[in-house]
């Protein structure tokens, strides 16, 4: 079976909530998208916006805080905001991927081998057994390995340790001053092997929440190898069934999964930074036009908040003093501004009752932007 690109687009956008805020709560939310970027601490709160109806941030600040949802080191290296039921088996599906790049050269360069990583792993989440500081975890490590190596030890325990960030409090739950408790969610994850039965499961959840994809495009979204992805996915050859991209490009997908037509409405979108549906393919062509890749992920990774405007994004988007700085990288259709009023009005009132200011230290990216259609969103 062929399926267009336009198809691709509609049915990653269903599956990540885009075609229509959902009536649903935070945490079936969380779950359903499989994984929400959380590296800037108002990102997840902005994403679930997008995607609900009627959201309210006081419900994923309760679902941090009672631990149902959970923000950790995962996929890409980075911090995402998973289910809870989710994170054994995300992490375990991502423990090649951990081991070789918080436990290899930087870890060395300390003089620390894998083995003493591995040993400190036990002690350091027994002492994380209840709530500790980064500064508390730092000094615990410096008393075992010594003042010249703590700060190498700690770049690599703190991705590699299943250790959980918790709230802090501030605007958006976590604040800049980290605190860490071990994740007592199953077995601990050693070794440089992934686990298969893992893996397996988080290419099925990967599928429903963001497919139909490529091998290449489950590597993209964990930053794994691709054999191991092609062997779980040979492995599911019962489950999962394949179709050809517009390109010829194997895709793999579940055959219940929705795939919506291809002229079902995209409604205008203010993204959050480093939102998944821009960085969970290989071929980001899916979401972001190949002429504006550069322009919205910045060469040191940084990926600023979009327009999606038809499925695709169209610009940038800013907060400012008077309202929602919205970008057009191209001219837009009258609805289209409207559209993006309507959410501009809905995302202040988020914003302001939270923090106004967020993303603000980003703002430096704005100056290297090419002229565009510029406007100040401030409602109806």
């Amino acid at each position: 079976m062929d399926i267009t690109a336009q198809e691709l687009n509609r049915a990653t956008l269903g599956r990540q909530l885009l075609l229509g805020r959902e009536v649903m709560k935070a945490g079936e939310a969380v779950r359903r998208v499989v994984a929400l970027q959380a590296q800037h601490a108002a990102s997840p709160y902005v994403a679930l916006w997008n995607r609900l109806a009627d959201f309210s941030p006081a419900e994923l600040d309760d679902a941090f805080a009672r631990r149902a949802v959970v923000k950790a080191t995962l996929m890409r290296i980075t911090l995402h905001a998973v289910h809870t039921d989710d994170y054994q088996v995300f992490r375990e599906a991502m423990q090649q991927t951990l081991y070789a790049s918080r436990l290899g050269h930087r870890f060395a360069a300390a003089g620390l081998t894998p083995a003493d990583g591995e040993a400190l792993v036990w002690e350091l989440l027994d002492f994380a057994d209840r709530p500790r500081t980064a500064a508390e975890l730092q000094a615990w490590l410096e008393e075992r390995v010594g003042a010249d190596k703590k700060a190498g030890a700690w770049w690599g325990l703190k991705g590699y340790a299943p250790l959980l960030h918790l709230p802090t409090g501030g605007p958006w739950s976590f604040g800049t001053r980290a605190s860490f408790v071990a994740a007592r969610t199953g077995p601990v994850p050693t070794g440089r092997e992934p686990a298969a039965e893992a893996l397996g499961q988080l290419v099925l959840r990967y599928l429903r929440g963001f497919g139909p994809a490529s091998v290449a495009d489950v590597a993209q979204f964990a930053m794994l190898p691709r054999q191991p992805v092609r062997q779980a996915l040979l492995a599911l050859s019962d489950t999962v069934e394949q179709l050809r991209g517009p390109d010829g490009t194997v895709l793999f997908d579940v055959p219940d999964a929705p795939r919506p037509p291809a002229d079902t409405p995209a409604p205008p979108r203010l993204m959050a930074m480093w939102d998944s549906v821009l960085l969970a393919h290989a071929d980001r062509g899916r979401v972001i036009p190949p002429e504006y890749r550069r322009l919205v992920i910045r060469v040191n990774g940084d990926v600023l908040p979009t327009l999606l405007i038809d499925g695709r994004v169209a610009g940038v988007w800013r907060a400012v003093d008077d309202g929602i700085e919205a970008t057009a990288f191209h001219d837009l259709p009258r609805t289209a501004w409207e559209g993006l009023a309507a959410e501009a009005a809905s995302l202040t009132r988020l914003l302001t009752g939270r923090d106004t200011e967020a993303y603000r230290r980003y703002h430096h990216w704005w100056p290297k932007l090419p002229d565009g259609h510029v406007r100040l969103l401030t409602g109806w």
